[in-house]
């Protein structure tokens, strides 16, 4: 029975803590783990961080610095990306970032990368939406603490800036960690049925149930934050998934869509002897 493919992504983001060879790691066990993608995050720490943080002091894994020099310790620059694209080409997986600035933007567009992906706290920057439409590249947008009214604004402005922008919506709750209960997962309909566009499910809660569930509302593309231990240093490290969780992720999404089939009843070749058997004519 023919199934839909789904794009599973490892969003490793900033959970390397700064180090490539965590970056490495996590791309290893997202590879072993049969993902299709690991994505990262890019910001230009001037740019993203407000004024008013950048000197606030904070306790890091590294000694007591300013907000602004923890986030340039976490940040990737060029010999990393670098290293990190031929990495995962060797592994034969894809890879992108979340850009959170124009300069983030221009920066990941010299890479041969198979999409971009908006993060849920830029949705409504109109700006980088449009400018990231004229790539060419496939967009791939979160919709987390977002009304129906923003995403509708996000639609519009890709269409505006390139008509034939390939774009897709993910799904979202940007609670860390999202309550069951605020999941709303019919909302994947929702969206298809208003977008017309391809449709996938981001999850931040705990636990790997729900976002297999996603594939019964027409998700194509699943994203999880993933992590070597949830105990590492990180804001993001308590709602991800450790590796065998990722491993069972991976493989409750490709059983389910196999199942899922393509919803016409016929009777399959597995149950012809046991028809011949048991039904008289």
């Amino acid at each position: 029975m023919s199934t839909n493919k789904i794009y599973i992504i490892a969003e490793i983001g900033i959970n390397h803590n700064g180090s490539i060879d965590v970056a490495k790691q996590l791309i290893d066990i997202a590879h072993v783990a049969g993902c299709d993608a690991v994505k990262f995050q890019k910001r230009n720490p001037d740019v993203c961080v407000p004024e008013h943080q950048k000197s606030v002091m904070r306790e890091t894994p590294w000694g007591k610095m300013t907000y602004l020099e923890y986030k340039y310790k976490v940040e990737f620059g060029d010999s990393e990306y670098n290293e990190i694209d031929q990495y995962c080409k060797q592994k034969g997986i894809d890879w992108s970032a979340s850009p959170w600035d124009l300069d983030s933007l221009y920066f990941l567009n010299k890479y041969n990368l198979s999409f971009i992906k908006i993060p849920s706290a830029l949705l409504n920057n109109l700006d980088l939406i449009s400018e990231a439409a004229k790539t060419a590249k496939k967009l791939i947008l979160s919709t987390g603490m977002s009304t129906i009214e923003e995403v509708d604004s996000a639609v519009k402005a890709i269409k505006a800036s390139n008509s034939n922008c390939d774009f897709a919506l993910l799904h979202c709750n940007s609670s860390y960690p999202a309550p069951n209960e605020d999941l709303n997962l019919k909302c994947i309909k929702t969206l298809q049925d208003r977008y017309n566009c391809e449709v996938g499910y981001s999850g931040h809660e705990f636990g790997l149930t729900t976002s297999v569930a996603s594939l019964c509302m027409g998700a194509t593309i699943i994203e999880r934050h993933i992590t070597l231990d949830r105990t590492m240093w990180g804001t993001d490290q308590m709602c991800s998934v450790e590796p065998q969780g990722l491993i069972k992720l991976v493989r409750g999404v490709k059983e389910l869509n196999q199942a899922l089939g393509d919803g016409v009843k016929r009777v399959t070749e597995t149950e012809l002897p046991i028809k011949d058997k048991l039904r008289k004519e």
